[in-house]
């Protein structure tokens, strides 16, 4: 059964300074026994021992601690040192040396940075021994000191995996909570979006078919929203991006995200120039929502009065899907997050969605064995994604 003040005597037992603490006090005071005690109002237990003199003490053993002189330094906070019980005015009645039959005694408090009191460094011997002066006293305070400061580190590092370890529950419970929230979002918002399409369909005047267009790019914004959080919660959650590979065209799939983001960015030009010959093991829709995250992107943060150009193609090499955009660049700084969760384009007016968009298309990049370079200058900025012909082959 583990000792009450395991805890304690664990953190002296992995200080590997105190053994040799304990020889350096039996090499200088000739005292055959040593021990770092941890010592509370009604506790003396000894937590680390050097036993030369059989007094029969090992780790996790107890004195009573009103027998003590540790008791009384726990009271006043000050260091005893005893050259000589015998000749001692003070000590020489004392009820503790009379007890455990020492003639030298020295023990200095153990205090912990905030003031807390943990115990004492102490050694004591049936022979008289040169402590009470300043060179030993010293020495002992500073080894005190040196035990201090390894309980600090180590409490300081518990506190520390402590609080690591309520933030990593409080994380997965958050990311639970999302995914579900995702999930959740999905049948009311393909509702809304059913309907929007099927009013599309109805004779409207110009107001109202400007509001259902409206309808319909939020639906869309929504809807990447939701797959882009429903992936970064299965990934945090361990899901990870999965894959369906196949080797049916591609070019049909890209095709239908340009369709609809064309439905929604009616006032946006769209170009496109697709040369997929080749045939390429991908998952269709992944691809597809890597595609939709960056040409959404780059219509988004555009300049509106310049074409999103699109080009796709299949070489010796691998797969290359490009998706450029005229505008401002992205400053530097900017470049190094930008495919870090919950990044965003700070400066130039790049501030909307949770900027996952671009950290799932990247993750699903890398799933496929591939990655997406991206060049932004005054001319364009331009996403590339590439995916080397071997890893599609396989």
């Amino acid at each position: 059964m583990p000792h009450e003040f395991q805890a304690d005597i664990d953190a002296i037992a992995d200080i590997p300074a105190v053994s040799s603490i304990f020889d350096v006090i039996r090499q200088t005071t000739g005292m055959g026994f040593a021990a770092v005690a941890r010592v509370t109002e009604g506790r003396w237990i000894a937590c680390e021992v050097l036993d030369n003199i059989d007094f029969g003490l090992k780790p996790g053993g107890e004195l009573q601690v009103e027998t003590t002189i540790c008791h009384e330094i726990r009271q006043n906070q000050e260091a005893v040192a005893i050259d000589h019980v015998d000749k001692s005015d003070i000590w020489i009645g004392h009820h503790t040396p009379l007890q455990y039959g020492f003639q030298s005694y020295i023990s200095v408090p153990i205090t912990l940075s905030d003031g807390t009191f943990f115990g004492t460094l102490c050694a004591i011997d049936p022979r008289p021994a040169q402590v009470n002066n300043s060179k030993i006293l010293t020495m002992f305070k500073l080894f005190a000191e040196l035990i201090a400061n390894h309980l600090d580190a180590r409490n300081r590092l518990v506190a520390s995996e402590e609080r690591l370890q309520e933030e990593i529950e409080v994380a997965e419970i958050r990311e639970q909570f999302i995914a579900v929230l995702g999930h959740d979002l999905r049948n009311p918002l393909a509702s809304i979006g059913a309907g929007a399409r099927l009013l599309t369909k109805s004779t409207l005047d110009d107001r109202a078919r400007t509001v259902v267009a409206m309808m319909l790019k939020s639906v869309d914004r929504m809807g990447n929203l939701v797959d882009n959080v429903m992936d970064f919660a299965r990934g945090r959650l361990g899901g990870g991006i999965s894959l369906q590979l196949s080797n049916e065209p591609l070019q049909p799939a890209l095709d239908q995200v340009v369709g609809e983001l064309r439905s929604v960015w009616t006032e946006r030009e769209i170009v496109t120039h697709f040369a997929l010959e080749r045939q390429v093991s991908v998952d269709h829709k992944r691809i597809a929502q890597l595609f939709s995250n960056l040409l959404g992107n780059a219509l988004t943060h555009g300049a509106a009065d310049l074409p999103v150009l699109v080009m796709a193609a299949t070489s010796d090499t691998g797969l290359e899907l490009s998706v450029s955009n005229g505008g401002k660049p992205i400053p530097d700084s900017a470049l190094e997050k930008l495919f870090q969760p919950f990044s965003r384009h700070h400066g130039q007016e790049r501030t909307e969605g949770l900027g996952l968009g671009l950290y799932i298309a990247s993750r699903i990049a890398e799933a496929h064995g591939g990655r997406i370079d991206i060049v932004s200058t005054s001319h364009e900025t331009r996403f590339t994604l590439r995916i080397p012909m071997a890893l599609l082959s396989e």
